[in-house]
């Protein structure tokens, strides 16, 4: 065993560098990078779009001649102002339950006029309460008019820990490892085409076991991809620190931050590996670049069909369709993330990631097995 990872580890190590120092992985790095950037710059341009759809909104509960009234003392203010810089009104008829037009970041004036009241989440309440203090002074029809008096409905959110919030984790955690190994598993596919078609194969066979072949080459697109992540999650970080509001928060795993970023890193190395042994068995067989292309379709839809198994396991983690999620192992990782977001449970990850990596040695060992038979013709031969 220990001669058989020295032999992986030297396969690993030449493909790896072979790799890594190359023009071609620096683009490969530079791809999804500038696709962001592009993105980014689409965005700048939408900017003035996005702040008009997240105006903050004051809904009036009026009718009638206050309704005409509060319009028209809207328009005198808002014509004294820049443009977008004052909260968007919005009359609408009275009704009972006003609460429940209260949002994240539009807040409810009701009681108009004798009584005006204001109805919202914090951050609504701070957005629009200087315009409605604006229109309720001086308007009360003859009555003694007071200011808006705020009332804080409790609004809704999804940053708590809930199950909203975690259903929402769950829900991302698992897109984002699943888009990582579509993208990244996938050159498993072409890994041994060059060598088999210039007879390097054949060098590297007679030196090491085909064992060591196969861990190596698993091994060493592993870190290739690991190396990308880091690289993609920097900029990405940076991006995000500089980008997103402060005071925002992210939903709360149920297994607490730390676990779940160790879990989220041990799932996708063995998602990787499960699926990259089976790309890396299933591209061994192929003869030329068109065989491997050919490929490519269907391990695409049945990386998909996995993703439509494992998404399962968000929201009910009671169903017998996520038992067998959970154990089948192309689809254990996807499944086994989620639950961590939505179940403090720590022990059947414990048996997953035993489970997974047993998987994993099962399936480089039968890729390695049916390469040695199939192509090399090197394995025990039938009696005739």
């Amino acid at each position: 065993m220990t001669r058989l990872l020295k032999q992986a580890w030297v396969i690993a190590r030449r493909d790896f560098r072979a790799t890594v120092v190359s023009r071609s992985f620096v683009l490969f790095l530079l791809g999804p990078l500038l696709a962001l950037g592009f993105g980014a710059t689409i965005g700048r341009v939408a900017d003035s779009s996005d702040k008009a759809a997240l105006r903050p909104q004051l809904i009036v509960l009026a009718k009638g001649y206050d309704a005409t009234r509060l319009t028209e003392r809207y328009t005198r203010i808002e014509g004294a102002v820049a443009n977008g810089a004052l909260p968007e009104m919005i009359v609408h008829p009275p009704t009972t339950g006003p609460e429940k037009l209260a949002g994240e970041r539009s807040a409810v004036l009701d009681g108009w006029p004798y009584r005006p009241q204001l109805i919202g989440s914090a951050g609504a309440l701070d957005a629009t309460r200087g315009l409605a203090n604006l229109l309720a002074r001086g308007e009360g029809g003859g009555a003694t008019q007071t200011l808006v008096e705020a009332r804080i409905a409790p609004p809704p959110s999804a940053a708590d820990g809930g199950g909203e919030g975690r259903h929402l984790m769950a829900r991302a955690a698992q897109t984002l490892l699943f888009m990582l190994t579509i993208l990244l598993a996938g050159m498993l596919l072409s890994n041994l085409v060059e060598e088999k078609s210039n007879k390097v194969i054949e060098v590297l066979a007679s030196a090491v076991p085909v064992d060591a072949i196969f861990w190596g080459k698993l091994i060493a697109m592993l870190g290739v991809s690991l190396t990308g992540i880091v690289v993609w999650g920097s900029v990405l970080a940076a991006g995000a620190a500089m980008l997103l509001p402060p005071g925002g928060s992210l939903p709360l795993p149920a297994v607490g931050w730390p676990v779940f970023i160790l879990l989220g890193a041990l799932y996708y190395v063995m998602n990787y590996l499960i699926l990259g042994g089976v790309f890396l068995g299933l591209g061994a067989q192929a003869s030329s670049v068109r065989e491997v292309q050919t490929l490519s379709m269907p391990a695409t839809m049945a990386q998909l069909a996995l993703f439509a198994l494992a998404s399962t396991a968000v929201g009910d983690l009671a169903r017998p369709v996520v038992l067998i999620s959970s154990v089948f192992p192309l689809s254990s990782p996807l499944t086994m993330i989620a639950r961590a977001a939505q179940d403090g449970a720590l022990w059947p990850h414990l048996l997953a990631l035993v489970w997974q990596g047993i998987w994993v040695a099962v399936i480089v060992r039968f890729a390695a097995r049916r390469f040695r038979v199939g192509v090399l013709k090197s394995g025990p031969q039938k009696s005739k």
